[in-house]
């Protein structure tokens, strides 16, 4: 997709609007603000939810960031799941900013989904949009937003809906995220077992009562300090062969 002709993202009036730290309205030159932590920032507009709406907004409680983060659609809901569980990923805003640019007759403005920040300090701005959703104006649109990020030094990536079986594998383990399903003394047991590869029932049964050791299991699982074979390509079940991430020891 070629950028249309008249836009010129050399000008000054490509900017960006934001909400920054202390709640107040930025609004600055797009240049101006490629070093600012917009994993940081408020949304620009808010999650609202109306009876006869397409999509269902909301907010998904992040256990990377130990936030909240909002979503606009389940799609976008989805695409959370597979940040959250990203081991690279330590930072995740949803709707940082306006990009504001003019088309040689009016301003236009575009809100991107997620901006990410990873582990190397590099930055991903993303839009969640199924293909099938795509229409011309959108491509433009994503297309100006591709551009910006690079002036900027930030990816952009313009996603659809993940591949089936894995979502639903980390839908089931998301459930098990927080923080207080990781039980010390079962999550050492369950280590020492999974040291050697083995079916995912039988070591959680090993390491002690498994309404105890499951919840452990699936945070192990989530934390990707355990992992499970075939996790993209089958579901999880009794007999999912788990072992420790990597081979290594913890």
């Amino acid at each position: 997709m070629a950028v249309p002709a008249w836009v010129d993202l050399a000008r000054p009036y490509v900017e960006l609007s934001y909400v920054d730290a202390v709640s107040e309205r930025q609004r600055r030159p797009l240049l101006d603000c490629a070093t600012t932590r917009f994993e940081d920032v408020s949304p620009v507009r808010p999650f609202r939810w109306s009876r006869g709406e397409r999509h269902f907004a909301g907010w998904y409680w992040s256990a990377t960031t130990r936030q909240h983060v909002g979503f606009e659609s389940w799609l976008e809901r989805d695409r959370l799941l597979l940040l959250d569980f990203d081991p690279k990923v330590v930072g995740i805003a949803s709707q940082p900013f306006w990009l504001h640019w003019h088309d040689g007759e009016r301003e236009r403005r575009h809100a991107p989904d997620y901006f990410v920040r990873h582990m190397d300090g590099s930055a991903v701005v993303i839009d969640v949009r199924a293909d099938e959703q795509i229409e011309l104006k959108d491509a433009e649109v994503f297309e100006v937003t591709r551009l910006a990020c690079a002036l900027a030094g930030w990816m952009f990536e313009r996603v659809g809906a993940p591949e089936a079986v894995l979502l639903a594998n980390l839908r089931w383990l998301s459930r098990y995220r927080h923080p207080r399903c990781l039980l010390g003394p079962a999550a050492a047991r369950l280590r020492e077992i999974f040291a050697s590869p083995g079916p995912l029932m039988a070591g959680a049964d090993a390491a002690g009562d498994r309404l105890a050791t499951l919840p452990t299991l699936f945070h192990l699982l989530w934390l990707q300090q355990l992992s499970a074979d075939g996790i993209s390509i089958e579901l999880l079940g009794p007999r999912t062969v788990v072992h420790l991430a990597d081979g290594g020891t913890w």
